[in-house]
């Protein structure tokens, strides 16, 4: 079923004629008009006779979510044969129509229904508000999805447990209990991933990303929309800076941009929207000709731009990278800080490649790059691959080399037969500090939707082909900060790996006279690309201390007059808790060797505390 589904001043009908399908109807039904009305046209179309009992609960559901987003009360039904070219019969649609009529006024909801099959005048008055006009694509559901929630399986998976020397653990996840430390995070991701489901514990991380000033809610904002402070905005763009080096600067992709709005009306993107149920942004643009959707994958443009693309083999394999913001509307009560978000930047590598062996190469390197990213940020993730079985079986020792590379065995769902357009896909699951899972990076391996996109290259023999694709995501950054705060809450003292700290190195003068050779240290360290500033506040030096240990800042250099006589500087780690009088080029050693070959950007920050906005009180 398609509906149409406009929020209106008035709506008004008036049957003209009938046409050789058209209901018996009372002269009270040949004319109608509600004022402060949601218009509802419908089309019932073939695949809703599968089903007609479910497309009334679905459909009524639908217009009840409506009404109560837009403040509505009223509900005209006006049935409209061009949503669709797949029409049902006649007989079925005045059936589903006349129930969904009776179920909507069955919940005190006042409806009324213009008569099927009948030419009419009609006269509607959009309100013209963002809301005002929306559609909806209905499909009816199985009886076993319409019973439990979810789709049955034709043919069980079976699951196991791979681990690096090549060795197998047959498991049933949903009674899956064990305590293995070694395998702690694994153990983790199944627990809550298949057995008990997520913590309701809140994470921590939600606090401190306020405490910290790194992100906050914008209440000015539609929900799941975040502001990033300096700092955050900082570590933000490390994490930027990063995937842009794994996939330009290693990998060798050619960057792009494309846009963020598209026609919710175009079939291709109506396809792939639909697989998010209602999880998207629709945009009606003030001239109303068209209902725009926000994306929420980097593919729409990408696609469209390789549709119209001539590629040969010779071009093979094409690696293209968009850092792309993505928007999903994620229900209100599932929004939860940095982990899930309706705005979000995923930056998104895709390989097309001629064959699946090639893809399948290109798949393999993308797992180690993505691997380097995780061990890199010092967060706990599982490794979850999902694979039909005849593949694993014929590149189980490929597997396993990854699973070597980073030194984890991994949880294998093994798929009886292909069901989804990739063959093989993983994901590394972040493990909070509650317990929970959030996915993060992933790979799949897809071998058909390159033909049903119409992206093809011609072979040596002049022939055109579909491309293997090998879509791959980094992660959402957001989310990557989310994990990454989480994993800094399972120490003793929380710390962020060095490179992503906004301030490396706080230097306290105990008193105004050592501000000069405290500048000169800060100066020292900022030659060296160590991110260095000076608390030069009236603050006695324990409340200073505390402050710069409140910030999570991983060194703090103290210097009174006895170390400006010595030159040296009196050091505190916070990662050990020690303290030692040293020399400024021993710490310069030791941060380049923590953060050598990650990003660096400058302070973010004046260097001085006194010359700093407070963002949150």
């Amino acid at each position: 079923m398609k509906l149409l589904l406009i929020h209106s001043d008035h709506f008004k009908y008036k049957v003209t004629k009938e046409t050789p399908v058209a209901e018996d109807i009372s002269d009270e039904l040949k004319e109608g008009l509600m004022d402060e009305v949601l218009a509802v046209f419908t089309t019932v179309e073939q695949t809703d006779e599968e089903n007609p009992e479910n497309i009334v609960k679905q459909a009524k559901k639908e217009i009840i979510d409506v009404l109560e987003s837009v403040n509505a009360e009223r509900v005209m039904l006006y049935p409209y044969a061009h949503l669709s070219p797949d029409l049902g019969s006649p007989e079925t649609a005045v059936k589903i129509l006349k129930q969904l009529e009776k179920e909507l006024q069955n919940s005190n909801i006042e409806t009324q229904r213009s008569p099927f099959g009948w030419y009419k005048a009609f006269e509607v008055s959009c309100k013209g508000h963002p809301l005002s006009e929306l559609s909806r694509d209905i499909k009816p559901e199985t009886k076993e999805k319409e019973e439990t929630g979810e789709e049955k399986r034709a043919v069980p998976s079976e699951y196991l447990i791979l681990y690096p020397d090549g060795t197998e653990e047959k498991i049933n996840p949903t009674n899956y209990e064990k305590n293995d430390v070694e395998n702690k995070p694994l153990n983790r991701y199944i627990l809550s991933e298949e057995v008990k489901g997520q913590p309701s514990e809140k994470p921590p991380s939600i606090d401190s990303m306020r405490k910290l000033e790194i992100a906050d809610y914008e209440p000015s904002s539609d929900p799941g929309n975040l502001k990033f402070y300096p700092k955050g905005s900082l570590i933000f763009n490390l994490m930027k800076d990063w995937a842009h080096e794994i996939a330009v600067d290693r990998f060798g992709a050619m960057e792009i941009d494309t846009p963020i709005l598209y026609d919710w009306n175009e079939p291709d993107i109506r396809e792939q929207g639909e697989s998010f149920h209602e999880r998207h942004y629709i945009v009606s643009p003030p001239e109303g000709d068209k209902e725009l959707v926000l994306r929420f994958a980097g593919d729409f443009g990408l696609f469209k731009m390789l549709q119209d693309s001539i590629i040969s083999y010779r071009d093979l394999p094409i690696r293209i990278y968009e850092f792309s913001k993505s928007f999903r509307y994620e229900k209100r009560g599932e929004l939860s800080g940095l982990k899930r978000l309706r705005a979000f930047h995923m930056p998104d590598i895709h390989s097309f490649t001629a064959n699946l062996e090639s893809g399948w190469k290109e798949y393999q390197e993308l797992y180690k790059e993505y691997a380097e990213l995780a061990d890199g940020t010092n967060i706990e993730y599982a490794v979850v691959f999902r694979v039909v079985e005849e593949f694993y079986r014929e590149n189980k020792q490929k597997i396993t080399e990854l699973l070597q590379y980073s030194d984890k065995p991994a949880y294998i769902e093994l798929l009886k037969e292909r069901k989804h357009y990739w063959v093989v896909k993983h994901e590394f699951q972040g493990i909070d500090s509650t317990g929970g899972n959030s996915q993060l990076s992933t790979v799949q391996l897809d071998i058909e939707d390159a033909e049903r996109y119409g992206i093809t290259y011609t072979d040596q023999d002049g022939q055109e082909k579909g491309c293997i694709i090998c879509h791959s995501s980094i992660g959402s950054i957001e989310r990557w900060i989310y994990e990454i705060i989480e994993n800094a809450h399972k120490m003793d003292k929380p710390t962020l790996p060095t490179w992503l700290c906004p301030t490396q190195t706080r230097i306290l003068p105990i008193s105004s006279d050592n501000t000069e050779y405290a500048e000169k240290i800060q100066q020292k360290l900022t030659k060296n690309n160590i991110r260095a500033d000076i608390d030069d506040t009236d603050s006695s030096l324990g409340k200073k201390i505390r402050n710069a240990e409140m910030e999570w800042i991983p060194y703090i250099i103290v210097v009174g007059d006895r170390e400006q006589q010595n030159q040296e500087i009196n050091l505190r780690t916070r990662k050990t808790g020690k303290e030692k009088t040293t020399k400024l080029n021993q710490l310069i050693k030791e941060i380049k060797e923590e953060t050598k070959q990650m990003p660096h950007r400058p302070l973010p920050l004046p260097k001085k505390l006194s010359k700093r906005p407070k963002f949150i009180g």
